[in-house]
């Protein structure tokens, strides 16, 4: 089995957190979204991963020390990385056929931007599995059309009339992913695009109408990264699925000064609270220093400094210096005070 990642994206609507590091290195309850995501997915595929096949934008952002995490990634699961480049923003499909040295044998492809909790078997008769997920207002995504036999039979995307609730959320799983491969190839060579781009939809309608099988699987969860809000509350809600899982969240080397901390929270090494009460939901990555702040539904990323605050609804980024009672300021690009 592979994993593909297409991750060459630069998160514009997760600014200024993604000026400086791409959107699938953002922390969430302590790890990273692309490092949660592919660890959750072999979790779910229950069998050994081959290869982690991932697509990387320009090497002047998506740099080396991001190559050795994700070659981390993969030998943590057994597997070994093959690392692509996508040099233009021209489409989900377009990244996938970056990765075509890969695209052969059973493979699911995830978008870095999500985070999934799941357990189900992939279907043995369905060419092919589309994950999904229930959702209260389908009008505002791309869902699923099923046939009486629970097939899959077309994408609609941000239906105005009700197709189904069933909301696809981004990952893929092939039988053979070289069938997806022939049909983008296809896509690319005959110029069919959407909106400027070469979309997996074009090639997974080819695949339909050659009539391969795709079936659906359900996520219990789903969870979006996409801005800083959601990805917020993204935070929150993973923090109280590893709580509920009993996962050890406040790093054992963490200096508590008349601090008080309110699970959920992930706290990392050499975290240091003085005079602070932090939490519930409150993710603070490694090294940073709180002093006299009151911290809940928030997420602080490495070695910032904090003191004087009270926030609520707040993401930090890495090595910010942040004082409550401020009068001199230095802010930069794309900055947000509210």
């Amino acid at each position: 089995m592979k994993i593909i990642v297409p991750m060459a994206g630069r998160g514009s609507r997760l600014r200024p957190h993604t000026l400086t590091i791409p959107k699938p290195l953002i922390p969430v309850a302590g790890k990273t979204i692309v490092h949660r995501l592919v660890e959750d997915i072999a979790k779910i595929l229950k069998q050994p991963i081959e290869e982690v096949a991932f697509i990387l934008g320009d090497p002047a952002f998506f740099g080396d020390d991001l190559v050795a995490s994700l070659e981390e990634l993969a030998q943590s699961l057994g597997a070994k990385a093959a690392i692509y480049r996508q040099d233009l923003p021209l489409g989900t499909g377009h990244a996938i056929m970056c990765a075509k040295e890969s695209l052969s044998g059973p493979a699911v492809i995830a978008y870095a931007d999500t985070l999934i909790r799941a357990d189900f078997e992939l279907d043995p008769t369905a060419d092919a599995v589309i994950w999904v997920k229930q959702v209260e207002h389908p009008e505002a995504f791309g869902v699923v059309k099923l046939n009486s036999n629970n097939e899959i039979i077309e994408l609609v995307e941000k239906p105005k009339e009700f197709v189904s609730d069933e909301a696809v959320i981004g990952i893929y799983y092939f039988k053979e992913v070289g069938d997806l491969k022939k049909e983008l190839q296809g896509v690319l060579d005959n110029n069919i695009q959407n909106g400027g781009e070469y979309q997996i939809n074009d090639g997974i309608k080819a695949m339909m109408a050659n009539g391969k099988i795709f079936k659906t699987g359900s996520v219990d969860e789903w969870m979006d990264c996409g801005n800083k809000d959601v990805t917020v509350e993204t935070n929150s809600r993973m923090l109280g699925f590893l709580h509920n899982d009993g996962e050890h969240l406040v790093d054992y080397n963490v200096t508590l000064e008349n601090a008080t901390i309110i699970p959920p929270c992930y706290i990392g090494e050499n975290v240091v609270l003085k005079n602070t009460t932090v939490g519930p939901n409150v993710s603070l990555g490694k090294g940073c220093h709180v002093t006299d702040s009151v911290i809940k539904n928030s997420l602080v990323q490495t070695y910032s400094q904090i003191k004087n605050a009270n926030l609520d609804n707040a993401m930090i980024g890495n090595h910010v210096v942040y004082d409550g009672k401020f009068t001199n300021i230095s802010i930069g690009d794309y900055s947000v005070l509210e």
